[in-house]
Parts: C-alpha cells; structure tokens; sequence
C-alpha cells in the first residue's frame, strides 16, 4: 500500500485559492478545502486554528497570482496600457479571486495611498517605472490615476455588468494614462 500524502500548509493554501476560483470566498471553510485535497477536515485546522486565517493565507497568495499576472505584459506594449488592460483582464478571467482581492474587506490596506506604498506594489510600480522611464514618485501618481480607472471596469465586468471590449478599454486607459503623465509632468 502506497504511503499517504502528507498534507501541508502550502497544499492547504492552494486548494482555498481553488476553492475561491470555483466558488468565491465565502465558500472557503474546511470541508470545502479538505474535499479539494480529498482529504478530512483535521490537517485543514491542524495547519490553520481558524478559517480566517486560512482565508488571509489565500488572499496573500492570490494576491502574489495577481501582481504577477498584472506584470506579465506583451513584448513592446506600453507598460502602463499593458498593466491596465491586465488588471481588467484578470477580472474577466478571474472574477472570483477578483472579488476576493478587491472585495471581500481582506485588503490589509485602507486606503489607495496604503495600497501603493505596499510591499505587494512594488514589482508593479518597478515595471511602471523601468517600462516607461518614469520616477518612482510619478509612477506612483501614474498609477493611482490609471489604477482607479481599470479598477472601475474591472469591478464592473467581475460583477458581470459590462461585456469586456478590449479595444474601447484600452482607447480608455490610453487617454487616463497620457492624461496622468501629462499631468505629473507639470507637477515636476
């Protein structure tokens, strides 16, 4: 007889991203994520004394699958355009982690401004920055401006209230982006 797998935290912490993906958030608790790893309910609460903090290691990782999805840009493609058109992609592709991330109240930061001074920011900013020889302070005000915009279709298309048009999203951006630019340009 083969010996049994041994479940671990990593595993436990994939299978809650599944189970969101499959079924939203609020569908993560024990027997939930034990029946993805088609185990029982014992090393799901031996590795996390309670759901919620099972639900805040999924968030952390969703959250890492969501800054590399939105870095990962065509070759040539404006970064920001390209961020931008991701970021509601993602939305489209993955609307429950979408929520998840975005609306579930699981956000560490209050606020716009906390968000982009995050850690989690970083590689995006980074990309924003080297992609399109901006400073990091004007990346940052890029950003926020861009950020709400794609955060507003993106929310809009993840509630399922707007068909994604790709061409017209990406006229959108194109216009609060060099919108943006030319304003932090004029701050400097």
């Amino acid at each position: 007889m083969p010996p049994k797998t041994r479940i671990n935290a990593e595993m436990i912490v994939d299978a809650a991203v599944e189970v969101v993906r499959q079924s939203g958030f609020e569908s993560i608790n024990a027997r939930t994520v034990s029946g993805q790893l088609h185990c029982s309910t014992q090393p799901v609460m031996y590795h996390f004394s309670t759901i919620d903090n099972l639900k805040r290691a999924a968030y952390k990782r969703a959250d890492h699958l969501h800054s590399e999805y939105l870095i990962n840009t065509p070759p040539g493609q404006d970064p920001i355009l390209g961020i931008g058109l991701n970021y509601v992609r993602f939305a489209v592709e993955e609307p429950q982690l979408f929520r998840f991330l975005f609306q579930s109240g699981y956000a560490e930061e209050n606020s716009l401004l906390e968000m982009v001074d995050s850690e989690e920011l970083v590689p995006v900013l980074s990309a924003m920055q080297e992609g399109a020889g901006l400073s990091l302070q004007k990346a940052r005000s890029v950003f926020i401006t861009v950020a709400l915009f794609a955060h507003g279709y993106a929310s809009i298309i993840a509630n399922n209230h707007l068909e994604f048009d790709e061409k017209l999203i990406a006229e959108h951006l194109e216009r609060a982006w060099n919108g943006a630019v030319l304003v932090a340009g004029q701050e400097e």
